[in-house]
């Protein structure tokens, strides 16, 4: 960096500080701006975190604006969510254009900072005219996303970064009511509106500009959370009276313990014991390392109490509680086990799709179908098509057709899975499903959760175990083996260079496979819109994709094999060739990779 380029950012730093709301970040960066110039041992050190924390403002990425706390256009702070709320009211005032008064309803979770930066939202929102709810207490996410088409709000922000470190906090952004057509109301943002709500936010001059009001919005009652219970503990299927079934749960020091607790209740499971060390909220997730379901050890605490009180299932949330992870024992050695993303997803697929054949079941003279009642009605006037990501298993497709279900493949995340028209099951690998759109238009870990103990209640009375139904899946469909290599790296410019690495070099077989189709999802299709990222299939029907993460700075490698079962006999064998073949391609990526 030149003298002049230097002056340049100390003289934006200094501004910032100077303008900054909050003291505790203005004394942060006026600390960091005196090590830069003290010339000392430590100031280059220092000199690159000024630039990163001034390398450009956060972008909307895969779940709205996420960072790690602190001073700067590139970090969460009062500066950068004041200039979002405003950008996001001023595109709100922009879609309505007159024809309608939009409203609002902001939520936030139990993380540093998150209270201040929706209570600030909510006094730039009521200053633009915006009629703005703001959640009582620190919620979950799916009460946040409940209340927007229950009071069919126009824009809904959850303060939250979901299941990231401790030292980050994030901004969701949904549009609903007037503002977007019915399939998007509720939903997370795409383009064109993310472009739109960040040129307002460009077009915004100093911070001293964004207006916020000493008051005026409305704190929504605590019946916002207990109709969000009764609406989901109603999803319980009133054919499955099982309710045999002694659960583990943890919210892992999030704000889900609570609500979860109480849907699981109200649908009649009241043996259920929550992780005592992970029950209260904690921004500081003392206990984990990463308070993410799918990292090691963040369900240790999890066993440990499901192996003291003998339990038959583990229940996890992350923080925000909108994802969800299963554990149980398998039945070939006794052994707890954390079920993969698209296992999980492979269950609730199945028992949806049950339900939503039910009635024509019924109508045969089945005795099932005849048990299935309203709910399964219910279930079948919601939709009739199956989502999931593209990273996730080609299973679900494949369940799909033979119920006769439609089946449509997104883009990561949920802002594009719930965009499907007439859908009403959808999930990704990474934890997220949503099983009941018509309430929450988005993932829902204590929705899922729910349906998951109603299946394996079922799944017990009857003598089985759910890792016999995937079993049973694999028979019909073969076998679909998944797993990931995902590599975290120090910035996100590595991320670029390594995607390069892999235009410019294509990899041409996995696991002595040759490639037969590689697909550069930059360039889009008629099916998908352009992403970056990079899709391999195989002869032998092994898949590969890799994408930079939209939340962490992690390239994510999503690897399945499929291999054929012929026999129950088989099963044990299919297995072991299929992890065999997943550490063969696992390898074969690494090296592409140059790992």
């Amino acid at each position: 960096m030149t003298t002049s380029e230097l002056d340049t950012l100390l003289a934006s730093a200094d501004a910032w500080a100077d303008a900054d709301p909050d003291p505790q970040t203005a004394e942060e960066l006026r600390t960091l701006l005196g090590r830069v110039r003290s010339g000392d041992s430590a100031a280059a050190v220092s000199e690159q975190d000024l630039r990163d924390r001034f390398s450009g403002p956060l972008a909307f990425g895969t779940a709205g604006l996420r960072a790690a706390l602190g001073a700067g256009p590139n970090r969460m702070n009062r500066v950068v969510v004041r200039r979002a709320a405003a950008g996001v009211a001023a595109h709100a005032l922009d879609l309505a254009a007159g024809a309608y008064a939009p409203r609002a309803v902001v939520g936030f979770d139990a993380r540093h900072n998150s209270r201040i930066f929706a209570e600030e939202t909510a006094a730039i929102f009521t200053a633009a005219g915006i009629e703005t709810f703001l959640m009582p207490r620190e919620l979950p996410t799916p009460v946040l996303a409940y209340a927007i088409r229950a009071l069919e709000c126009e824009v809904g922000i959850m303060v939250t970064a979901s299941h990231n470190p401790p030292q980050d906090n994030g901004y969701k952004v949904y549009l609903g009511g007037r503002a977007v057509e019915e399939d998007a109301r509720g939903v997370q943002i795409v383009a064109p509106h993310d472009a739109g709500i960040a040129a307002h936010i460009d077009a915004i001059g100093g911070i001293d500009a964004v207006e916020l009001a000493a008051g005026g919005w409305t704190v929504l009652p605590e019946s916002v959370e207990t109709d969000y219970i009764a609406s989901v503990a109603a999803l319980a299927d009133t054919a499955i009276t099982d309710r045999d079934l002694r659960i583990v749960l943890t919210p892992l020091h999030g704000v889900g313990g609570r609500t979860a607790q109480a849907v699981l209740a109200a649908a009649g499971f009241d043996d259920v014991t929550i992780v005592e060390r992970q029950a209260e909220p904690d921004p500081d997730f003392p206990t984990v390392a990463f308070p993410n379901p799918e990292e090691p050890g963040a369900l240790d605490l999890a066993l440990e109490t499901a192996v003291e009180v003998g339990a038959d299932l583990v229940i996890a949330n992350d923080p925000d509680a909108d994802r969800v992870a299963l554990a149980a024992r398998e039945p070939s050695t006794g052994e707890w086990r954390m079920l993969r993303g698209d296992e999980v997803g492979t269950l609730l697929g199945l028992h949806l799709a049950s339900r939503l054949t039910a009635p024509a079941r019924d109508e045969a003279g089945s005795q099932a179908g005849s048990q299935a009642g309203s709910t399964a009605g219910r279930a079948a006037g919601r939709g009739n098509v199956f989502a999931n990501s593209i990273v996730s298993s080609r299973l679900l497709g494949r369940i799909a057709g033979v119920a006769g279900i439609g089946h449509a493949q997104t883009l990561t995340g949920f802002k594009w899975i719930a965009r499907v028209h007439d859908f009403s099951f959808g999930y990704e690998e990474a934890l997220g499903y949503c099983v009941a759109p018509e309430l929450v238009r988005d993932k829902d870990g204590i929705s899922a959760g729910l349906l998951l103990a109603e299946l394996a209640a079922a799944t017990k009375a009857s003598g089985r175990t759910l890792f016999d139904l995937l079993d049973d899946a694999f028979l019909v469909h073969g076998l679909h083996a998944s797993d990931q290599l995902s590599v975290r790296v120090g910035s996100l410019g590595l991320l670029g260079a390594m995607m390069n690495r892999l235009r410019e070099n294509p990899p041409s077989s996995f696991a002595d496979s040759p490639v037969s189709v590689a697909e550069d999802l930059a360039q889009g299709s008629a099916s998908l819109p352009p992403t970056d990222g990079l899709l391999y299939l195989t002869q032998d029907e092994t898949r590969v994709i890799i994408r930079p993460s939209g939340t962490e700075p992690k390239l994510k490698c999503y690897l399945e094999v499929v291999e054929p079962v012929g026999s129950t006999a088989e099963l044990d064998a299919a297995k072991a060739t299929a992890r065999a073949r997943l550490d063969a391609v696992k390898h074969d990526v690494g090296e592409a990779l140059g790992l």
